[in-house]
């Protein structure tokens, strides 16, 4: 049973940690690994429907993720309606065919080929869903006066890693999708001004055939130095 106190009159609860042995730890902590390492980006999507109670376990478990002094500065816009996601997928390969085209260099462009992307973006459509993150700048009072966020851009960036992480665990397939520039997306959803886009993200099941490069991830003795 958790206690509760307060201390400088703000309500505080203890901590209830759980912990294994060393042997169970580092069982735990491999297995977890190599789940992890089978995530893959997926641009084949299945339109088989999700339950909508998932989708929103999923944001649930995203908005766990800890924020600049607790202010959980993200909305997570879910999605599912066809003529907006059509919209949105043609205001997307409007601007991804202009990078794709004109903006994105040649070393850009030959650092992708191995993925085998392009502008086209027909998983934004099939895919039965589809979560924008929006980052808030600043909230809104009830009053309409302005408050500050504290370390909005990495507070938003670890909801995504929960987000990622939890539409993995529940067996479906992801896509982080980021259009540049995103403002059309504020513009369909008609988000407040405090409001801009970081993430989209379709969800969904992977298609029955479904192929992903194969991919090899940097090892622990690049990623990590030990001091």
């Amino acid at each position: 049973m958790r206690k509760t106190k307060l201390i400088d009159g703000y309500p505080f609860i203890s901590y209830s940690k759980e912990t294994f042995l060393n042997d169970e730890m580092l069982q735990k902590s491999n297995e977890f690994y190599e789940w992890m390492d089978k995530r893959r980006t997926v641009r084949d999507f299945s339109e088989k429907p999700i339950p909508k109670k998932v989708i929103e376990n999923i944001i649930l478990s995203a908005s766990t993720a800890p924020s600049g002094a607790h202010k959980q500065p993200w909305t997570f816009c879910v999605v599912s309606d066809a003529s907006i996601k059509k919209q949105i997928r043609e205001a997307a390969e409007k601007e991804e065919y202009e990078s794709y085209n004109k903006r994105m260099p040649e070393e850009w462009l030959q650092d992708l080929r191995p993925l085998q992307t392009d502008w086209k973006k027909e998983f934004l459509e099939t895919a039965p869903y589809m979560i924008i993150i929006f980052k808030k700048s600043f909230e809104l009072t009830t009053e309409g006066k302005k408050s500050n966020v504290y370390y909005a851009t990495e507070s938003c960036g670890i909801a995504c890693g929960f987000l990622l992480t939890a539409i993995h665990h529940a067996g479906l397939a992801a896509l982080t999708h980021t259009p540049s520039p995103m403002n059309f997306l504020s513009k369909i959803l008609n988000r407040p001004e405090n409001e801009k886009p970081f993430l989209l993200i379709p969800v969904g099941y992977a298609a029955d055939e479904c192929w992903v490069p194969d991919i090899k991830r940097k090892g622990l003795d690049i990623v990590a130095e030990w001091y």
